[in-house]
Parts: structure tokens; sequence; C-alpha cells
């Protein structure tokens, strides 16, 4: 995933997005727990996307303050 996709996509559907990746972050730990988890790096994947998702939610809520500050 690239922060470039992300920034062309609204607040609401970044909100989906970090839900949906953190839903699937759990599930890949629940596998890792029970020794069921195949492709190991696609935990790392998914935590830095969601962090990404993060990043561009905390940009757009900046510009925003200060669009309504100005």
């Amino acid at each position: 995933m690239d922060a470039n996709e992300l920034r062309e996509k609204t607040p609401d559907q970044l909100r989906d997005e970090l839900a949906s990746l953190k839903k699937e972050s759990f599930n890949l730990r629940f596998q890792q727990a029970t020794s069921q988890l195949e492709n190991t790096a696609r935990m790392r994947k998914v935590r830095r996307d969601a962090a990404r998702v993060k990043t561009v939610l905390r940009e757009k809520a900046a510009a925003a303050a200060v669009t309504e500050a100005g």
C-alpha cells in the first residue's frame, strides 16, 4: 500500500481501512499463537500499513485544523 494511494481516500475510507488492518493483525497474531501462521512477513506489512493509514489520517486532520483556523 502506497501513501499516495491513501492520500486520495477520504477520512471515512481511511478509518475503514484501519479497522480492517487491525482485524487482520489480530487474526495474524492468533494464527501465530496457534502455530498456523505461514507468512510471517505479512504481520510486519500489516503493521506498517496501519501506521501509514494513521499517519495520513493525522495529516488530513492537521490540514483541516489549519484550514479552519486560517
